[in-house]
């Protein structure tokens, strides 16, 4: 019986790896990069007996820090510096892979039609689910194989390196079956994706706060087990067997809700709306309102909680100045004097970076209604396609504004909680605005490639990747100033450290509408669908 459920696995298998023949090497070579980059830095910083020591005893009275990286151990090498420097985004983009790529290949294309389509042939009901968590597993192996590799080229020690990679590993098989059970729980593959995040959002959390508490809660927690393994320690390999448990469970869970519901179904069916629609659900701008205010307001909650975290860190960057010269030199170019700015700045950049992530994917998703046939079916009530997009890019600006403020908040009020100084609400709330019109272009690209060439929409993904590593590893990569230039984010006046310059700011802000402008006019010139 279950031999005759696997019946076609292999070509599925071969359909998955052809569709994501691109997606999943770029999101390994990300990974591997990011990590390679960061541990090199760490390891140029931190390169004497004196300087380790020193990192190790100001990570060590820094709760904030072990919240966002882990438990502080090994800092008295090079290899345990790496390791805690890459941590968060390490591990962040492993999993988000794992969930990204398992719920494109499940929910999502169930919810197309596409499985029904399939199963029309000789397929198993569990072919998709089984071919998804092979490829997506082995995705997850080759990104610890890679960034093992990667530690290894820095001459780092040969078991930590091993234990690192294989926890990540872990990690990433791990996300790959919690987004296959919810991807069998929920009906929608947003629902899928939230609930995904929700529980890597738990497992953060409850590991953050057991590594600042007695331990205990940090093993309820998937990211707990992994980094128990302490590479560069005692690389201790046990506790990735309680990852491979879970796996195993979640996965023979995932067998039987798959038994138990029907194709295009969740466990948990939707909720059936009113008979009527209330009077702000006539218009077009509230439409697109109710549409995307779960995702604005999931994204504006990350950022703020970001904000905040990295916010409490503020007067800490000041004592690991004093002890360590270099951090000075690297984060404020030598002046100590404004390296809490520096550090803001920095921090300011990077959640108007996320909220670019929102703004792109809450326009891309005109696409998806227009694909799936939604868009047609919403048109067929009168509406123009230019007021559709329209009110849509409206409330997606609006809704961006308010997720980069929420990050300016979050810093403001953790900032102002440490120093006893409430001014630094409005300081780094007004700060965080400068980077707004940078956001508001990558929108306005999305939108323009939507209206003209929607098949090369993923190019706005590319263009926030390529600003991310220009703005936070172009001087790591020793990149031209030229191509650090093409990032919008680099023209930026860098507030707080930096004086107000508002030509560069209407300069992006105009740029941003003349690209949103054009939208309606490719719009018009094309077929939907």
């Amino acid at each position: 019986m279950l031999r005759g459920s696997l019946t076609g696995t292999g070509a599925m298998v071969r359909l998955i790896l052809r569709r994501d023949r691109w997606r999943l090497p770029v999101w390994l070579l990300a990974i591997v990069g990011l990590v390679y980059a960061s541990a090199s830095a760490a390891q140029g910083l931190y390169s004497t007996p004196e300087e380790l020591r020193v990192y190790a005893r100001t990570v060590e009275s820094s709760p904030a820090a072990i919240i966002m990286s882990g438990p502080p151990v090994a800092l008295e090498t090079t290899g345990g510096v790496a390791v805690f420097e890459v941590n968060f985004v390490a591990m962040i983009a492993v999993a988000l892979m794992a969930i990204f790529a398992t719920v494109r290949h499940t929910r999502a294309e169930e919810e197309a039609g596409r499985t029904e389509l399939l199963r029309a042939a000789v397929l198993g009901h569990l072919a998709p689910s089984a071919a998804t968590a092979v490829v997506v597993s082995a995705a997850s192996l080759l990104a610890g194989a890679g960034v093992a590799a990667s530690f290894l080229a820095l001459d780092l020690d040969v078991a930590g390196a091993l234990v690192y990679g294989a926890s990540l590993a872990a990690l990433g098989v791990v996300f790959t079956f919690v987004a296959l059970v919810a991807a069998q729980v929920t009906e929608h593959s947003r629902a899928a994706l939230g609930l995904s995040a929700a529980v890597l959002a738990g497992s953060y959390v409850l590991r953050g706060a057991g590594d600042v508490g007695d331990g205990t809660l940090s093993w309820l927690s998937p990211i707990g087990w992994v980094q128990a393994s302490h590479a560069f320690d005692d690389d201790r390999w046990w506790p990735l067997t309680l990852a491979l448990a879970a796996s195993a469970v979640l996965g023979w869970l995932s067998v039987v809700l798959v038994h138990h519901r029907d194709l295009g179904a969740g466990m948990l069916a939707s909720r059936p709306g009113p008979a009527r629609a209330s009077r702000g659900l006539r218009g077009m701008v509230g439409f697109a309102a109710r549409m995307q205010r779960g995702s604005a307001l999931g994204w504006g909650i990350g950022v703020f909680l970001l904000g905040a975290a990295l916010g409490s860190l503020g007067q800490e960057v000041t004592d690991m100045a004093e002890e360590s010269p270099e951090f000075t030199e690297i984060l404020a170019n030598g002046d100590s004097r404004d390296l809490v700015d520096s550090f803001f700045a920095t921090v300011l950049r990077l959640q108007a970076l996320l909220a670019s992530g929102f703004l792109v994917s809450s326009v891309l998703r005109l696409r998806g209604a227009e694909r799936s046939g939604r868009a047609e079916l919403l048109l067929t009530t009168g509406q123009s396609r230019s007021r559709w997009v329209g009110s849509w890019l409206l409330v997606a600006g609006v809704a961006t504004a308010a997720v980069v403020a929420a990050g300016g908040l979050g810093a403001g009020l953790a900032h102002g909680a440490a120093t006893g100084d409430p001014d630094q609400v409005m300081r780094l709330l007004g700060a965080c605005l400068a980077y707004l019109p940078a956001t508001l272009l990558l929108g306005g690209l999305a939108a323009l490639l939507f209206g003209t060439v929607p098949r090369l929409a993923f190019v706005a993904w590319a263009a926030l990747a390529g600003c991310f590593v220009a703005g936070w590893l172009g001087d790591l990569l020793e990149l031209p100033e030229w191509i650090v230039d093409l990032s919008p984010f680099a023209h930026m006046p860098r507030l707080p450290a930096a004086e107000p310059e508002w030509t560069p700011i209407a300069a992006v802000s105009v740029l941003a509408l003349v690209l949103g402008s054009l939208t309606f006019a490719g719009l018009r010139r094309r077929d939907l669908g």
